[in-house]
């Protein structure tokens, strides 16, 4: 150790969005605050996950546009993309990013640490030689890419390894279900890639609603990407034409450009020194907490994807941290995160939005009293497509009880990302069929379809 040692009210370990949350909400109430961080400041969402990502959507939505743009009677665009002038543009805004989360601490008087932090003891932590010591602590030190444990799955690459590529991969398999795979997925398809989906199942975003699977499944088989099924990975090998992906049954993805890994993220508490603190986790390194964020030490905090929370999304870490800190510092002492009917998008191409219980959730919970209410249609932004380029919409609305109380709503469609943030408050607030179907409906929109469905 070296130097002298500093003491907190509260240190963040971990720089991303709920870490920076948590620590300037903290200090707004007069605590004295840092963070510690060994990387770029805003943690995972902001330099490799949804802000990122969303650039990359933009710019997949974008060629969609102008190829679809011969359908308003426009001649015929075949736009071309230059890679590394898009990627560069992203990085560079992410850049800013990072300075504007440096300055926003700064102004908070919240001290940035930088380097690993390894607790000591229980309210102790060194990083790079120097000890700091803080009477409360939060973990919130994200997830990590996990990958397969197979022959070669080191030749692939991770959803991280995905903003660093230097060029479009021209033949290229996303390995995984959930969401992260679909998306990147989607963005490689409607960027020009050839692009495989490969899933160990039936059908990829299997915690979601069938009617959503469904309706994606209907979507990427008209239009791509190629959904590879029952396909679970055996080996990866590279030969002279490329990556060859090989299944446990036989079958093989040859001559592959690129493969990309998104088989679930991990915890990143390994180099944390959790036993020193006392704090306890799981075999993945899963950190369990109460209601409170608390861990089974009581002043040691922990939220985000380190914990074993439903909602592993930006805005429920920076929700958890806000609250967590106007409880211990400013005064309020019933406050904390309601982990229920959080609101969820997956961009794909169109997204997803879901909030609420699913159909199967519902009918396990509440039996014969679920009522629903669901339909499909072509929204106007392809009302002059050609046939086999029209894009259908699914909505659905599972209600309980003889008052219909909404408890989930799963769109798939044009304008689902941005649609759903307003419905989502009209369910946490108790709304009913009848309540939508006595709002009125604004024509011509897909949302209005969600206030006159029968």
């Amino acid at each position: 150790m070296s130097g002298e040692q500093q003491a907190y009210d509260l240190i963040c370990i971990g720089g991303g969005s709920g870490g920076i949350a948590t620590a300037r909400r903290a200090a707004a109430h007069g605590a004295r605050c840092a963070v510690v961080e060994s990387e770029r400041l805003g943690g995972t969402c902001v330099n490799v996950g949804c802000v990122p990502k969303k650039i990359m959507w933009q710019a997949a939505e974008t060629a969609e546009t102008l190829r679809r743009a011969q359908d308003y009677a426009f001649q015929p665009i075949d736009p071309t993309l230059d890679w590394p002038a898009l990627t560069q543009a992203r990085d560079a805004y992410i850049e800013r990013l990072n300075g504007i989360y440096d300055r926003n601490l700064d102004r908070s008087g919240v001290d940035v640490i930088r380097g690993h932090a390894r607790f000591t003891d229980p309210h102790t932590i060194e990083v790079d030689g120097q000890r700091y010591q803080a009477e409360r602590f939060v973990i919130a030190t994200g997830g990590v890419p996990g990958r397969p444990g197979i022959p070669g799955g080191d030749l692939g690459i991770d959803s991280d390894g995905f903003f660093a590529m230097q060029e479009r991969p021209q033949r290229v398999a996303v390995v995984g279900a959930g969401y992260i795979a679909v998306e990147l997925a989607g963005v490689l398809h409607a960027l020009g890639s050839e692009v495989s989906l490969v899933v160990r199942r039936e059908k990829p975003l299997r915690d979601f609603d069938e009617a959503i699977q469904n309706a994606y499944v209907e979507a990427i088989g008209a239009h791509g990407p190629t959904l590879v099924s029952h396909f679970t990975p055996a080996g990866l090998e590279a030969g002279w034409g490329g990556y060859n992906l090989y299944a446990e049954d036989g079958r093989s993805l040859e001559g592959l450009d690129q493969v990309i890994w998104a088989v679930g993220r991990l915890p990143n508490t390994d180099e944390l020194g959790l036993v020193a603190a006392g704090v306890s986790a799981d075999e993945r390194g899963t950190i369990p907490v109460d209601d409170w964020q608390a861990t089974n030490q009581p002043h040691i905090f922990a939220l985000g994807d380190v914990t074993d929370n439903p909602y592993p999304l930006t805005p429920v870490a920076i929700a958890a941290g806000r609250r967590l800190a106007d409880r211990l510092w400013g005064g309020q002492g019933d406050r904390r995160l309601d982990y229920r009917d959080v609101p969820t998008v997956v961009f794909t191409h169109p997204p997803i939005g879901t909030v609420g219980l699913t159909e199967a959730q519902a009918r396990a919970q509440y039996g014969e009293a679920v009522r629903i209410h669901e339909t499909a249609f072509v929204p106007m932004d392809y009302a002059l497509a050609p046939a086999e380029d029209k894009q259908r919409s699914t909505m659905k609305l599972v209600c309980v009880g003889e008052s219909e109380r909404l408890v989930g709503i799963h769109l798939f469609g044009v304008g689902s990302d941005e649609m759903l943030q307003g419905f989502a408050v009209a369910l946490r607030m108790g709304a009913t069929k009848s309540d939508l179907d006595d709002t009125v409906a604004i024509h011509p929109t897909s949302a209005e379809e969600l206030v006159t469905m029968s």
